[in-house]
């Protein structure tokens, strides 16, 4: 998939209420798992242990977090767009998230969205109201659903 650049706030405002390009697959290993849970200190089993997982667990295997999945966001909604005037970007928050279906390791996750709203914010920023959906390859049901609120400063 081809990132979509757009040269400034101006050209970005375009894209309000239309749908970003749909993000390549991302492959969530075992790693990936470990790591989020030393950075959260998650370390319940259905996460981390493998083995027990295999044998207790109705999936046969480790799940990540939910919060992994929303956390993901930033850097796939910034795989997807980039506007190249931006100086920095920050997280502002989110709105109406929910975990539809588990995140089973080694799945392949992708991003598919559409910018809902964009809102001045201050003298050189942008408020976006992003729509995103974490898509499971091979799953009806997303990862995760979620409003995510971005701030951009030119």
């Amino acid at each position: 998939m081809a990132i979509l650049e757009v040269k400034d706030f101006k050209a970005f405002r375009e894209l309000e209420g239309k749908a970003i390009p749909t993000g390549d697959w991302l492959t969530i290993t075992q790693e990936m798992i470990n790591d989020f849970a030393k950075a959260t200190m998650d370390f319940q089993w259905i996460h981390v242990d493998v083995e027990k997982a295999a044998k207790y667990s109705p999936f046969k295997k480790p799940v990540a977090h939910g919060f992994m999945s929303v956390s993901l966001l930033a850097k796939l909604l910034g795989d997807s767009v980039h506007v190249k005037s931006v100086k920095m970007g920050v997280n502002y928050g989110l709105n109406k998230v929910r975990f539809p279906s588990p995140v089973l390791v080694d799945s392949k996750v992708r991003l598919s969205g559409r910018v809902s709203k964009i809102e001045d914010y201050g003298e050189n920023g942008l408020r976006i109201t992003w729509n995103c959906e974490v898509e499971i390859k091979g799953s009806e049901k997303p990862a995760c659903v979620a409003e995510f609120i971005s701030l951009m400063f030119e």
